[in-house]
């Protein structure tokens, strides 16, 4: 692949610690985390004490002081031997710059330095069952009552639900007011009416815990408004970019993966009396995905430039989420057919990268999401 001119050189000396952490930490367990259905709370200890989580928060919050180049060594190093059970970057990516934005002085010093000792793993909670991406139409509602908000409502699909300490709610806290009354508010775990439903059963990202959250008349003190009150829906679509961007990085990563371990394969096996290798039609169609897996590398890389200088734009991040995850989606399909019946086995690393790789078109906002998005600068 091409040398890749976006990272400094600590990011790549970040990249020598982070990969030895996976391959001592995280690879050797990700099986066992699989069948239980979550990452235990030891791992989050340990990648806080290394400093894998929130990189780019600043070290006065108790963070690496870093940017979010640190923050994408640390996607790029679990996707390349596909973690796809730590949920470490949405906690320090998603999570922890909606505090560091929006949040007051006390909120960031009681949370984030917390959070990147992984002491405190957070959740964010957009989707309801029946709304899907349509954040629009959430029906849980926040309203104030004194010192307190009364907070009601049911949110699905929620990463991190189960090992949440602490989560974001987008809430109605004006039911009148449209777009306008949505406002953030941050809900801890074992405050009375906070509820969390079992481990959901997925077809992919089996690791990752993954539930429904209820929220039963929940009184939650007004200072755990995070930002402003009806600002909330302007805080999601700024930081949505970067979601997106985070969501399309993992894509030529496990395309690089794959493709490399299904020219080994390629070569291993053989059929009719010779390598798969050398069939004109394999050789072919790797010669396809490489120069796909080319092609994306270098639009997502062009991207994270444009995002380490705050020019990236949200129809560019709608552009890449969509191009990239479409690509990893006809890749890890075509690279699976090359390994026959063997790429139906999960203990080959092709068919958990083909089942993983599906949700990637579906959150942080559908393919059909970000072609309505793309489509309104035409």
């Amino acid at each position: 692949m091409t040398m890749r001119a976006v990272f400094r050189e600590d990011h790549e000396q970040f990249r020598d610690q982070v990969r030895r952490f996976v391959q001592r930490e995280i690879e050797p367990h990700h099986h066992e985390w699989e069948k239980a259905g979550l990452v235990p709370r030891e791992a989050w200890l340990k990648a806080g004490k290394e400093g894998l989580l929130l990189c780019a928060v600043p070290e006065e919050y108790g963070g690496g002081g870093g940017d979010f180049g640190h923050s994408i060594v640390v996607i790029e190093e679990l996707m390349r031997v596909l973690a796809t059970g730590p949920g470490f970057p949405l906690h320090s990516d998603i999570v922890a710059p909606y505090i560091l934005t929006y949040g007051s002085a006390e909120q960031k010093q009681r949370w984030l330095p917390r959070m990147a000792r992984g002491e405190l793993i957070g959740a964010i909670a957009m989707t309801e069952p029946g709304i899907g991406s349509d954040l629009k139409s959430v029906r849980t509602t926040a309203q104030r009552v004194g010192d307190h908000y009364i907070l009601s409502g049911q949110k699905t699909f929620i990463t991190n639900g189960v090992n949440s300490d602490l989560v974001i709610v987008i809430c109605k806290t004006d039911l009148s007011a449209g777009t306008r009354g949505i406002s953030l508010v941050v809900v801890e775990a074992g405050t009375p009416g906070f509820t969390k439903g079992p481990l959901l059963e997925k077809i992919g990202l089996k690791a990752q815990d993954t539930s429904e959250l209820f929220f039963d008349d929940v009184r939650v003190p007004a200072s755990n408004l995070l930002g402003e009150e009806g600002k909330g829906f302007g805080y999601l679509m700024h930081q949505l970019a970067q979601e997106r961007l985070m969501i399309a990085v993992r894509s030529p990563v496990v395309m690089e993966t794959m493709l490399e371990e299904t020219i080994t394969y390629t070569k291993s096996r053989k059929a009719f009396g010779q390598q798969v290798f050398d069939l004109q039609n394999t050789r072919f169609k790797l010669a396809e995905i490489k120069a796909k897996t080319m092609a994306c590398r270098v639009f997502v890389d062009h991207c994270i430039a444009l995002h380490f200088e705050n020019k990236l734009s949200t129809d560019m991040a709608a552009m890449a989420k969509l191009y990239a995850t479409e690509a990893q989606g006809e890749a890890v399909d075509q690279l699976l057919q090359l390994h026959g019946g063997y790429g139906f086995m999960r203990e080959y690393p092709i068919a958990r990268a083909f089942v993983d790789s599906r949700v990637q078109r579906i959150y942080g906002g559908t393919s059909e999401i970000m072609k309505e998005i793309i489509s309104r600068g035409l």
